[in-house]
């Protein structure tokens, strides 16, 4: 197999792992949420807390997130840009989620996510996520 053919089966691989990631978040799936996390995951977040260590702390993140949504779970990849080695990649993705407002009524909420993710036992396993929305003035 060239190189070329190698990148291209790991991109794929590594697009499957972020696309079904965020189908079983639509779902509710914390089994299918935690699935190619790796157990010392780090993540930064938007809401509190600032840091999550662990897969522990990783899934409790997803409390508050599904304790804010309401069906249907709007989490929608809008674009992504994968640059993958041999052994490690990151993934920029722009994302649309929604957020209750001041009024209580959901509203549209774009972020940005980049992921960082290993590949261990010849698996794409996510390791880090740093989830982050523009400053405002």
């Amino acid at each position: 197999m060239d190189k070329r053919q190698s990148s291209s089966q790991d991109e794929a691989a590594i697009r499957d792992v972020v696309e079904s990631w965020a189908a079983v978040v639509r779902r509710r799936d914390f089994e299918g949420i935690l699935r190619n996390h790796s157990s010392d995951i780090v993540m930064f977040d938007v809401p509190p807390p600032f840091q999550s260590k662990g897969i522990e702390a990783y899934k409790k993140t997803w409390d508050l997130f599904f304790s804010c949504s309401s069906d249907p779970i709007v989490f929608d990849i809008a674009s992504m840009t994968i640059t993958a080695a041999s052994d490690v990649a990151f993934v920029v993705i722009t994302m649309h989620c929604t957020e209750p407002g001041a009024d209580g009524e959901r509203q549209g909420l774009d972020f940005r996510l980049t992921i960082g993710l290993r590949k261990i036992g010849g698996r794409w396993t996510i390791t880090h996520e740093h989830h982050s929305v523009p400053a405002e003035d």
